[in-house]
C-alpha cells in the first residue's frame, strides 16, 4: 500500500475545503487502516490455502510511506501491523508506483500488487481476485470510476506503463491500457471501484 502520513494539513488536501484539515486527516487514517485490514485478511486466506496445498504462503504486507522520516515511518508501520515499511520516494504518482513495482520484482516477488489508501469499499476478495488474475496474466488493473485505476499488479517490472500518463486525469486507465497493448500485454481487469479524493466523493459514505 502507498500511503501518506495522516497529519492535519499534510494529506488529502483536496478534501480540506469541504471537511477541514483535522477531518481530512482522520479520513486518511481510517482509510489506511481499512485498506490494510483488507490486505491482512487476504493474506490470511492465501496462507490458509498454502497450508492446504495451495499457493500464497510468504505474502508480505508492505507499507510504502511518505510524509514522515524513516524512524517515524517504522513506528507507524508497527502500529498498523505491516511486515515492512519502505519509502515511497519523490516524484509523480507514476514514478512512485514504478519504484515500488520494481523494488518488489528485484527482491524476487513472484507477483506485486499495489493499492493506495483511498478505497473505502475495498474488500479482501478484491485483492484475492487480483492475485488469482496474476496466475494467468502478467498484468492486472482495477478500473476506478474516475477514469484512473485503484489497483495495479504485475509479475515483472514494466516501467513503460508509467511513462507519458496524465496523472490525475480521467485518461489514466485508457492511456495505461494503450501502453500495455504496445508492450504486448493483455491485462486482466477487476471490478470498477470508487476511490475517495474530493469532498463530493464522500457522499456515498456519509
Amino acid at each position: 500500500m502507498l500511503a501518506r502520513w495522516p497529519g492535519p494539513g499534510r494529506c488529502k488536501s483536496r478534501l480540506v475545503p469541504g471537511v477541514g484539515r483535522a477531518r481530512a486527516a482522520a479520513i486518511q487514517a481510517r482509510l489506511t487502516q481499512h485498506g490494510l485490514a483488507a490486505a491482512a485478511e487476504a493474506r490470511r486466506v492465501l496462507v490458509a490455502a498454502a497450508g492446504a496445498g495451495g499457493q500464497g504462503g510468504g505474502l508480505e504486507l508492505v507499507l510504502a510511506a511518505s510524509g514522515l522520516g524513516p524512524r517515524a515511518a517504522r513506528r507507524w508501520g508497527r502500529q498498523l501491523g505491516v511486515d515492512r515499511v519502505v519509502a515511497q520516494g519523490s516524484g509523480s504518482l507514476g514514478l512512485r508506483l514504478q519504484r515500488q513495482l520494481l523494488r518488489g520484482c528485484r527482491e524476487g516477488a513472484a507477483a506485486v500488487v499495489l493499492i493506495g489508501s483511498d478505497l473505502p469499499a475495498l474488500a479482501a476478495e478484491d485483492l484475492l481476485e487480483a492475485f488469482r488474475a496474476l496466475e494467468h496474466s502478467a498484468l492486472v488493473l482495477g478500473p476506478a470510476a474516475d477514469g484512473g485505476y485503484w489497483l495495479i499488479g504485475g509479475r515483472r517490472a514494466t516501467p513503460q506503463l508509467f511513462t507519458g500518463i496524465d496523472w490525475g486525469s480521467d485518461r489514466v486507465l485508457a492511456q495505461t491500457l494503450e501502453l500495455a497493448r504496445q508492450a504486448g500485454l493483455a491485462p486482466a481487469l477487476l471490478a470498477e471501484r470508487h476511490d475517495l479524493d474530493r469532498p463530493a466523493d464522500l457522499a456515498p459514505w456519509r
